[in-house]
């Protein structure tokens, strides 16, 4: 930090101190995360120190508006920003100003998502999409729930709809769990750590009554969760990362599935778990993965 700024922005950094811990300790996220985002916190601070030449403090954070974070953005994008960091540093600002005002951040749209070619999701893309979403969430069980249902759709390749009729029969959770598909068709899916994990935390933080015949996966009032909801936390995820449209939560089946093929896993295998009827249906990922093959060759093979 610059000499003379930190009379002008210590009260604030106390704040932001406050909100790492809280991000590392009731939200669980990584030290990764906690380090990011809190040097972003500490970014937007020392913006508006020098922009407003005074100790920045909590009122200050409470008064920020539109202009103000279009303002830090232009900054930002100046010292060679790119639309994806740019969308992951509006996301941050935000949450940090929620937590210091106690209320809901200016609203304001990131960087518009570019059309892309159809092709499965990255693994890291992925992991960044989930963890946005779960960090957006209104309230942690939320966030928990979002993420427990999102790796369902890529760690266990279930469609939306398969994830969301799961009930609390499944539990305690065991190394696979029975999924009804189409037809009332059953299937059994092999449960992945990460996404036992995540459902168990979920569980653990749920406000409401798992009973055997009741939804696993909760509204915020109680109900049974809409797909509607996953898809709007998706959407709005894929626009703060610049992600392309067809991020949706279905295509984290289809990575499920191509990412699986790409590892070595037989068609008969990839068919019985995603619960296809017939093996054309399973077929059509070998297309998909040799598609994806041939892109990754086009942009990185010297020769291509």
């Amino acid at each position: 930090m610059a000499d003379g700024l930190d009379d002008l922005v210590h009260p604030a950094s106390a704040i932001v101190a406050d909100w790492e811990r809280h991000l590392a300790v009731d939200r669980r996220r990584s030290a990764h995360t906690v380090r990011a985002y809190g040097a972003t916190a500490h970014r937007l601070v020392r913006f508006l120190g020098q922009h407003l030449g005074k100790r920045v403090d909590a009122v200050d954070l409470a008064k920020v508006g539109v202009a103000d974070l279009r303002a830090f953005l232009a900054l930002r994008r100046a010292e060679g920003l790119g639309n994806a960091s740019a969308a992951r540093e509006l996301s941050a600002v935000k949450g940090f100003l929620a937590f210091a005002s106690g209320e809901a951040a200016p609203r304001m749209r990131g960087p518009r998502v570019k059309k892309g070619v159809p092709r499965p999701i990255a693994p890291d893309r992925i992991a960044a999409m989930v963890e946005d979403v779960e960090e957006s969430a209104s309230a942690p069980w939320i966030g928990a729930r979002d993420e427990a249902v999102l790796l369902l759709l890529y760690g266990g390749g279930l469609r939306i709809g398969e994830a969301l009729r799961l009930t609390g029969a499944v539990l305690p959770l065991g190394a696979t769990i029975r999924v009804t598909g189409k037809r009332d068709k059953t299937r059994i899916v092999p449960l992945l750590a990460p996404v036992r994990e995540a459902i168990e935390r979920y569980v653990g933080l749920c406000p409401y009554p798992l009973g055997k015949d009741a939804p696993l996966f909760r509204g915020a009032k109680g109900g049974p969760l809409s797909p509607a909801l996953v898809r709007r936390a998706v959407q709005a995820a894929r626009t703060r990362l610049d992600l392309d449209a067809r991020a949706t939560p279905h295509a984290l089946r289809h990575s499920y599935a191509t990412h699986l093929l790409g590892r070595g896993v037989d068609l008969r295998s990839l068919q019985e778990l995603l619960g296809h009827a017939s093996l054309s249906s399973t077929q059509i990922y070998t297309a998909v993965d040799a598609a994806h093959l041939l892109d990754v060759y086009r942009h990185a093979h010297p020769r291509a």
